[in-house]
């Protein structure tokens, strides 16, 4: 069975999801750990929600999330708005839900790299991927797990799932990185030249890039009030030297920006979607400029070996809709295919 459905209503709004303030909803357990990464000498940062009265573990209720380019996953899947986080939401729902901090990135080990040879490229990554998802396997006693992936992680799990099918369940493609059209490159320029170990965002710089691409009568309700400082404030403070800098900064690695001058600037792609042979989810919202629906679009038919294939688009989203009003849509559309059964 394959499924495309475009423009999808946001399901629940913020509010739906909303409960009571505090460190943990009630029911919903956290652990957090750091692991030997990939590079030498690195630590990745895995942390861990699920059910306080969970039963045994179950493949198809294990699931690791990874992030994108220049944000942690610790505080874009587990930061909690209205009281719950996307990762509270489906432990809420009976999963062991992990996420991953990438060598570079949140909680994990910074590589030092040097100028030309930027740390965190994408074979490093998946990795790091292999790592956290041994790990877990290990700890859960469970042969394989789900993954999500976001934005540049796309790329990540669909290349461990491509690579290592007897190891995933099912593969979700949040906002899925695909090659990128020349006239689309702006949205996440590549600077000229040899590539610096790290580059700096500011919460402007944040803030103007999320916004991009919405409709201007659209912008003041796209983000309830106080969401994007609750997100800034936490995001930034995983670096604390960035945080020292005036105004603020979040240092992220250049591997991923080397990564995209060769392979998707490159029309060499970092996987091959054929070789994809789970189920695959690809959702995204409308008006995502990093990664636009064009992208998915390409990509979609592309996943010939994937059984049960689906592309939704949300509407009145952007590529950090998972930290929106209409966050709801997302979590509600992932849950369904997380909890299908593909016999």
């Amino acid at each position: 069975m394959q499924r495309r459905v475009v423009m999808a209503s946001p399901l629940i709004g913020a509010a739906a999801l909303a409960l009571p303030a505090a460190a943990q909803p009630a029911g919903v357990v956290m652990d957090e750990v750091l692991i030997a990464g990939s590079q030498p000498g690195t630590q990745i940062y895995l942390r861990n929600k699920r059910p306080e009265a969970a039963a045994a573990a179950r493949p198809d209720r294990v699931v690791l999330c990874v992030h994108g380019a220049t944000y942690p996953a610790s505080t874009a899947f587990d930061l909690a708005l209205s009281g719950v986080s996307w990762m509270d939401y489906m432990a809420g729902r009976g999963f062991d839900v992990w996420s991953l901090d990438l060598a570079g990135y949140g909680r994990s080990t910074r590589p030092a790299g040097e100028v030309g040879t930027p740390p965190t490229r994408g074979e490093q990554a998946v990795a790091d991927i292999a790592a956290a998802l041994k790990h877990i396997r290990e700890a859960r006693g469970v042969t394989r797990t789900g993954l999500i992936g976001w934005s540049w992680g796309t790329s990540l799990v669909a290349r461990f799932a491509a690579d290592n099918p007897g190891l995933v369940d099912r593969v979700v493609l949040y906002a899925p990185l695909w090659l990128r059209d020349p006239a689309n490159r702006g949205a996440v320029p590549v600077p000229e030249g040899p590539l610096q170990p790290y580059r700096t965002v500011t919460r402007a710089q944040a803030r103007e890039r999320w916004l991009a691409g919405v409709p201007d009568n659209k912008r003041a309700a796209l983000i309830p009030p106080g969401w994007f400082e609750h997100w800034a404030d936490t995001t930034f403070a995983t670096d604390p030297e960035g945080s020292r800098q005036v105004p603020s900064v979040l240092r992220a690695p250049n591997g991923v920006l080397q990564d995209i001058r060769d392979h998707w600037d490159a029309a060499k792609p970092f996987y091959d979607p054929a070789k994809v042979t789970v189920p695959a989810l690809l959702v995204l919202g409308e008006w995502d400029r990093d990664t636009p629906p064009s992208m998915a679009n390409t990509l979609f038919p592309q996943m010939v070996n994937s059984p049960g294939k689906r592309l939704t688009i949300l509407a009145e989203g952007t590529h950090t809709m998972m930290l929106e009003r209409n966050r709801g849509a997302l979590f509600q559309t992932v849950q369904v295919f997380l909890e299908e059964s593909f016999g």
